[in-house]
């Protein structure tokens, strides 16, 4: 993992057969959720804003997603490569601009918010 805090992350998921979500998703041909990936994104992010001092210890919530797009599908095998780079921070919200890649390849981009909870 790479990590620049308060400024972006980068992070590896190696997707194997055996994870929970591909009993019913789908049987015969197994396809990560595109709802995972942008789930993994928005932690990816989330470890960049939190990693910052004056975050540790407090919690980032999932504020939104934009301009969500799928380009390819994640099977078992692949290694996602995922990249969150925060382009605008106003107080206890930020915006990311992720994408997740395999081999090089984008597989999945979106624009992710963020919110961080200052009461934690």
């Amino acid at each position: 993992m790479e990590l620049k805090p308060g400024k972006s992350a980068k992070g590896i998921k190696c997707v194997t057969a055996n994870e929970m979500q591909f009993l019913g998703h789908f049987p015969r041909k197994h396809v990560m959720p595109g709802v995972l990936i942008i789930e993994a994104l928005a932690q990816t992010g989330a470890v960049a804003l939190l990693m910052e001092e004056k975050n540790r210890g407090k919690i980032a919530l999932f504020g939104g997603i934009k301009n969500a797009r799928f380009k390819a599908q994640v099977i078992p095998g692949d290694v996602l490569e995922l990249n969150c780079e925060i382009v605008s921070l106003k107080g206890p919200v930020g915006i990311g601009k992720a994408e997740a890649c395999v081999d090089g390849k984008v597989v999945c981009k979106a624009e992710l918010m963020f919110a961080i909870d200052m009461d934690s």
